[in-house]
């Protein structure tokens, strides 16, 4: 290396540096996981860059650098995720100072395939909820896997979710969503059942939290790990022959209601999605089940052998 590329890359190692420095602590007050996110991403983009400074970067190096990452095998979604964490960084770079470009502006990751949600069949979701043992914690686990499956609950949506919440009366639960959007969701006559045999077991246990719906047998409110674990071992007791979580409840409740109905909109509504794009993925796991139905039902269907 000659002494005045030398020189330069000196230069614009320090001036990176102080940039980086900067950048870090504009971070600091960012979530932890969200902060490593982002330095991550941005060392990936370093090491990429080498002695160029990453403020001279251009779009042309950057959609190259991109190419390089796709062919090391990341994925679309990963490689979204790595633009995402130098536009940030960007956006950073030209509010600190305007002379800057942006070499990530009109820059588009690779489209992710995206996967389908895996759901329960209508059977297994059943097999699943019917807990039949008195003892508190499977009662209480029972009117909570009830509850998911009746009104599609995110995970912390039931965890949060306190006494005052539910109607009795109008068969209802009101829910906090994503966003702070307020919705009012129908909960089904066996969930509504389950809820009041865990209400008359929760009125006999220690209540440290006396809004929380559901509890542990502290009496503190449960947390989504606990429901994660709870699930996950009552679908080993269950018979069932695959891991189940909560967001899997969702997702069936949504599949199930979206093939009895045809309503789109209507499930939009009661999984408190922003923008029905996200409710459409459930329109191509009914085809599925519909072209599985025909496999199964159509003389010839099938190719024969």
């Amino acid at each position: 290396m000659s002494s005045a590329r030398h020189r330069a890359g000196k230069t614009a190692s320090r001036d990176d540096e102080a940039l980086l420095r900067a950048y870090a602590e504009h971070l600091a007050t960012r979530p932890a996981r969200t902060r490593e996110a982002y330095l991550r991403d941005l060392a990936v983009l370093k090491s990429l860059a080498g002695h160029t400074p990453l403020a001279r970067l251009e779009p042309a190096t950057v959609r190259r650098f991109l190419a390089l990452l796709h062919g090391r095998g990341l994925s679309g979604r990963s490689l979204a995720r790595v633009l995402s964490g130098w536009r940030a960084f960007y956006r950073y770079a030209v509010d600190r100072d305007p002379q800057l470009n942006d070499p990530c502006a009109g820059l588009r990751a690779p489209k992710a395939t995206r996967r389908l949600p895996a759901v329960l069949s209508p059977d297994e979701a059943v097999q699943l909820v019917a807990i039949e043992q008195r003892d508190p914690l499977a009662i209480r686990d029972r009117a909570l896997f009830e509850l998911a499956y009746s009104s599609g609950l995110r995970l912390s949506e039931l965890a949060g979710l306190d006494v005052a919440a539910l109607d009795m009366e109008t068969a209802e639960v009101r829910v906090m969503g994503k966003g702070s959007r307020e919705r009012i969701v129908p909960v089904g006559r066996p969930a509504l059942d389950a809820i009041r045999a865990w209400l008359t077991v929760r009125a006999g246990l220690p209540s440290h939290n006396t809004t929380a719906l559901f509890l542990s047998r502290a009496g503190q409110r449960i947390t989504p790990r606990s429901i994660e674990r709870a699930l996950a071992a009552w679908a080993i007791k269950r018979g069932l022959s695959r891991h189940v979580h909560p967001h899997m409840l969702r997702h069936s409740f949504a599949s199930h209601v979206l093939q009895s109905s045809g309503d789109l909109r209507a499930v939009q509504e009661m999984l408190g999605h922003a923008s029905i794009a996200s409710t459409q993925i459930y329109t191509h796991l009914d085809f599925q089940y519909l072209a599985k139905v025909y496999d199964q039902a159509h003389p010839r269907a099938r190719k024969k052998s």
